[in-house]
């Protein structure tokens, strides 16, 4: 079966309620990236579970920017109820301590009430976001990643149709190129051949010297070389992108390799004054536009 191919810009959330303990949403996005850039937020308490996290994101994500984000409801419909027994306790000990620093000042009820275990529900029980069980988060998880693969994906086959696109028309810019290919070079002949006669007006040579000078100068500059190449890399970017899995590194190298071929194409049809020289410099130009293009998309692929 074929791998899909991600796409490196992704989004997903997982809300969770729960009557027994606090509930929270969990949330997954991720942007372009040279290399894995994961970063996890998570609320005080729930650190003991940050590993387990970041073990299971690395496993499905293997590029990107990716952020993950845990966040506890703190909305409680039946209302609260202060622990005030942890209350008491911290403020005797705030007044202890500013007594024998030899302070006057008292502690601060929203600073009090802001620390863990504070503060509780009508129902009874102190609600401490950091004992949530670590399985519930975990489990949550799973769903999260499917559905962000899902996105991952939907995405990646966008940019893969658009690809595939570029790559079939590179490769009909280039039989354009071909079939132009051998008048331009007929016309070059023709034109260096006239060229080196009048250079040498006066000078013993013969037509078979001057022809072969002549077909040797054109000769360097023919482009069906380039126009192999570029085939070649054109279709072996649509090999990539039919292979699936983790592709964007080598699409990008290819890219790279496809661009190469198209300046030197340029570079020795640039001074082609025939008509068919100025139709294969157009079409070059428009290779090289697709080129861009379809290197603008790889950027996103994993």
């Amino acid at each position: 079966m074929t791998a899909r191919v991600h796409s490196m810009t992704g989004y997903a959330t997982v809300r969770v309620d729960s009557a027994e303990q606090a509930g929270f949403t969990l949330t997954l996005k991720s942007v372009n990236h040279r290399f894995l850039d994961l970063q996890v937020r998570l609320p005080q308490g729930l650190d003991a579970v940050e590993a387990q996290i970041r073990r299971a994101i690395r496993e499905q994500v293997h590029r990107g920017h990716v952020e993950f984000s845990l966040q506890i409801e703190r909305q409680n419909p039946g209302g609260f109820a202060l622990n005030d027994n942890h209350i008491a306790a911290y403020v005797a000990a705030f007044r202890a301590a500013a007594r024998a620093h030899g302070l006057s000042c008292e502690p601060d009820l929203n600073d009090v009430l802001r620390l863990p275990g504070m503060m509780g529900n009508q129902s009874g029980g102190v609600r401490d976001d950091g004992a949530m069980m670590p399985a519930s988060v975990l489990e949550a998880l799973d769903g999260l990643l499917a559905n962000f693969n899902m996105a991952r994906a939907d995405e990646g086959a966008r940019l893969v149709s658009k690809l595939n696109a570029s790559m079939a028309r590179i490769v009909e810019l280039v039989e354009e190129v071909s079939s132009l290919r051998e008048g331009a070079r007929l016309s070059s002949f023709a034109r260096l051949r006239a060229r080196i006669v009048e250079l040498t007006e006066g000078t013993s040579l013969s037509d078979d010297r001057l022809s072969a000078e002549a077909a040797l100068l054109v000769e360097r500059g023919d482009v069906e070389e380039e126009l192999v190449r570029l085939r070649a890399h054109a279709a072996g970017c649509a090999a990539l992108l039919e292979q699936g899995g983790q592709v964007g590194k080598r699409l990008d190298f290819l890219m790279q390799e496809l661009n190469r071929e198209a300046n030197t194409l340029l570079s020795k049809t640039g001074g082609a004054a025939s008509q068919n020289g100025l139709q294969i410099t157009d079409l070059g130009l428009e290779i090289k536009v697709e080129i861009e293009q379809a290197r603008e998309q790889i950027q996103n692929l994993e």
